[in-house]
Parts: C-alpha cells; sequence; structure tokens
C-alpha cells in the first residue's frame, strides 16, 4: 500500500484543508491522476496520485484540516482493493472495529461557540475562518463563489469591502439625565482608545519568521553590490514591449532578463547554484530558479525549472504564470519545491537595493534593484543611463567575496552587453 500524504505548498504552510475527493475507496486511479482537492492559506489546487491503482482507504474526510505530511489515504498498486461493500437495504449497520493500526490523523478543532459548521457552508479553510474570528465576521451571510460554493478568501475580501462602503446611521444625540435638584447630570468620564493592539501572527507569518531565523542561523550572510547598465537591455526591451503585449498579452519587464543573466552566470559558476548538507557540497545538475512573489501577508517562491533552458519571453511568460497562480493559490506541489538559487525584485516596489535572506538550503540570492535613470560618467562627460543597483546575497561558509564578484561580473557582462533579440 502507497501512503498519500497533505503537500507541502511552501516553505511557510504547516496545515491544509482536504476540500474534495475526486475519487472513492475501490475506484481506480492513474499515476499523476487527480485525487483530492486541497485548500492552505496560499493555494487551492488539485493534488494528484503518487501511483497508479486502487483507492484503498481514506483517512481524512473532506472538510477537515491536517498538518503537512499526514496520511491522508493509502492506494493499492497491485490494483487488489476491494470494492466498497454492498450493505443490504434496511440491514444494521456494525459497529466499527477497534483499529489496530496507528490511530488516524486528528482532526480540525470544532469550531468555536457561534461559528457555522462545515455541514453548514461546506469547507471551510484556516485563513476563511481566521479572518471571520479577527473581524467578527457571520459567515453565513456571505455567499460563496469556490467550488461547491464554498467561501473563499476573496469572498471574504469583498464582503468586507462591501460592509465598509454601506453607509452609516447616525448615532443618536447622549441624552442628559437632569439630577434631583433639575441640575443636569456630568458627562460619563471619557474613556482613551487603548495605545496598542496585540493580535497573535498568522500561520503563513510565522513559519516565515522561523524560516528566516533558521536561514541567518544557518548561514554566513554576506552581500555584494554592483552597478550594472542597464541602457542596452532598456533600449531593447523599449522596441519590443508594445509587440509583445499585443502578441502574448503580458507586459515585458526587466525581470526575464536579470533572471536569464543569473542562469549564464550559474552554468559558469555552479558552486552558485550548489548546497550544503553537513561537511559535503551538492552539486545541483539543474538550474531551477526561485522567483519571490509578495502575497497578502507574506511571501512565496515558485520555481522556474531548468531556467537556463529558457529565452527571455519563455522566462517572462513563466514569471507571470507563476506569479498569477501564487496570488490565485493555484500553484502545484511541485512547483514550489527543488529551487537552486532565487530571485527577488524588490526594486519593481521603488527600492535600490537590499539585502535578502538565503532561501535555504540554496547558498545565495540575486537582489534586484530598481532600474532607473541616472547621470553616469563616461568618458569624462556625464552621460544619462539606465542604472540599476544589484546585488548578491551568499553564504560565505562556501562562497568567498571574490568568487561572489566574479559571478557578478559575469551577471554585468551579460546585462551590458546585451545583443539577443526578444522577438
Amino acid at each position: 500500500m502507497i501512503d498519500v500524504v497533505m503537500p507541502q505548498m511552501g516553505e511557510s504552510i504547516v496545515e491544509g484543508t482536504l476540500t474534495k475527493w475526486l475519487k472513492k475507496p475501490g475506484d481506480r486511479i492513474e499515476r499523476d491522476e487527480p485525487l483530492f482537492e486541497i485548500s492552505t492559506d496560499k493555494v487551492d489546487t488539485e493534488i494528484p496520485s503518487p501511483s497508479a491503482g486502487v483507492l484503498g482507504e481514506v483517512l481524512v474526510e473532506e472538510g477537515r484540516t491536517v498538518a503537512i505530511n499526514t496520511v491522508v489515504a493509502r492506494i493499492d498498486e497491485k490494483g487488489e482493493g476491494a470494492a466498497p461493500s454492498q450493505k443490504p437495504a434496511g440491514a444494521a449497520t456494525p459497529p466499527p472495529p477497534i483499529p489496530s493500526s496507528p490511530p488516524l490523523p486528528a482532526a480540525a478543532p470544532a469550531p468555536a461557540a457561534g461559528e457555522p459548521s462545515e455541514e453548514e457552508l461546506g469547507p471551510l479553510s484556516p485563513l476563511v475562518r481566521k479572518m471571520a474570528r479577527e473581524h467578527n465576521l457571520e459567515l453565513r451571510q456571505i455567499k460563496g463563489t469556490g467550488a461547491g460554493g464554498r467561501i473563499t478568501k476573496q469572498d471574504v475580501e469583498a464582503y468586507m469591502a462591501a460592509q465598509a462602503a454601506a453607509p452609516v446611521p447616525p448615532s443618536p444625540a447622549p441624552s442628559v439625565h437632569p439630577t434631583a435638584h433639575g441640575e443636569a447630570a456630568p458627562p460619563p468620564p471619557r474613556v482613551e482608545a487603548p495605545k496598542a493592539r496585540v493580535e497573535p501572527m498568522s500561520i503563513m507569518r510565522s513559519r516565515i519568521a522561523e524560516h528566516m531565523v533558521l536561514s541567518k542561523r544557518t548561514s554566513a550572510h554576506v552581500t555584494t553590490v554592483h552597478r550594472i547598465d542597464m541602457t542596452s537591455v532598456a533600449r531593447i526591451r523599449q522596441r519590443s514591449k508594445e509587440e509583445v503585449k499585443a502578441r502574448y498579452g503580458y507586459s515585458l519587464t526587466f525581470l526575464p532578463f536579470f533572471t536569464r543573466a543569473a542562469a549564464e552566470a550559474l552554468r559558469a559558476f555552479p558552486i552558485v547554484n550548489a548546497s550544503i548538507e553537513g561537511n559535503n557540497i551538492i552539486y545541483h545538475n539543474e538550474i531551477n530558479i526561485g522567483i519571490a512573489v509578495a502575497l497578502e501577508g507574506g511571501l512565496i517562491v515558485p520555481v522556474i525549472r531548468r531556467a537556463d533552458e529558457l529565452n527571455v519571453l519563455g522566462l517572462q511568460r513563466a514569471i507571470v504564470d507563476l506569479a498569477a497562480r501564487a496570488r490565485s493559490r493555484q500553484l502545484k506541489p511541485e512547483e514550489v519545491h527543488g529551487g537552486t538559487f532565487s530571485v527577488t525584485n524588490f526594486g519593481s516596489n521603488g527600492s535600490l537595493f537590499g539585502t535578502p535572506v538565503i532561501s535555504q538550503p540554496q547558498v545565495a540570492i540575486l537582489g534586484v534593484g530598481v532600474v532607473e535613470k541616472a547621470p553616469v560618467v563616461m568618458d569624462d562627460a556625464i552621460a544619462i543611463r539606465h542604472v540599476s543597483l544589484t546585488g548578491l546575497t551568499f553564504d560565505h561558509r562556501l562562497i568567498d567575496g571574490a568568487l561572489a564578484d566574479e559571478f557578478m561580473q559575469k551577471i554585468k557582462s551579460v546585462l551590458e552587453n546585451w545583443s539577443e533579440q526578444v522577438l
């Protein structure tokens, strides 16, 4: 029997809600065929079967929230699992046998008093319940637009926006009660607003915090920053971006150019694409570049696999697709694991440069600063050029400063001497 587990959809995810089974016990299933649907704080997606066979038993029912790596079902690879027995009409249901195997995974805690049950509204993700508790919302009043009418995060946000836009009725004027001698009573003492508000971190935020502290505790972080003349790239992008938008429907940004240059440098310096395991260096044969995507209340780093095999358009398409599905919580489990190097584009928010934290077990991350026009000295004259301050944060346990600068000089050379056409 093959165990089917709740997958981890990103570093900061610790649990998921199994929203729907797509097969029932006794059904035949092929490898990679969708088996069940899950919902987490970041992703709603279908989970494929890890093996071909017959679905032998389901251990977690629909609507339950369980920790990652919890066994949710078992598949009989030999295909000998018996189909569910048909019970004669009117036959009594025998009591369930006492399990001799390990106990089933603990079910999610029951809804708090006053919360609607999942029998009323269908499966609810941990994030939806958390939002309802934090904002004192009545979930029964929210119309769900998810699969089977399930209430999604977007439904809650839309409801809150509609409530905020609704007119507020005026408050009645405070009444004044005369005293026994006919004098007006003094107004009640003024209550000052609290000077601080305390709320617990979300599960996503807690996991990100743990991951960042672990990385700082593990790697000896050092950052080197280089100024890159992006004028050649800017000109090619300017010539191509309207046609790219018209032909493919997405904008051409600077990020795929940086990613392409990083892939070239990783081929030239494979140690930057490596990882550390104890006292061993693991050299990865594939260049899988993670692209940091900001989410509400957190971030996720989906991975472009074999990024060195893609041109600028292929990288732009992959970036747009992964970012859109990350924000709509449609990423697949394999798309958030296996990165060997990462790129974060804080320049999209106007930042000049930063010192990002390495994503373990990787040994480096490229931080891309904003591309903007700036005065530059060229041949003893002042010229206006497109410039970016771009940095490499690296693990000094494996990479020394000289090697890190050689890696950045390779990226700088590729970008400043760009000649490859986009279209």
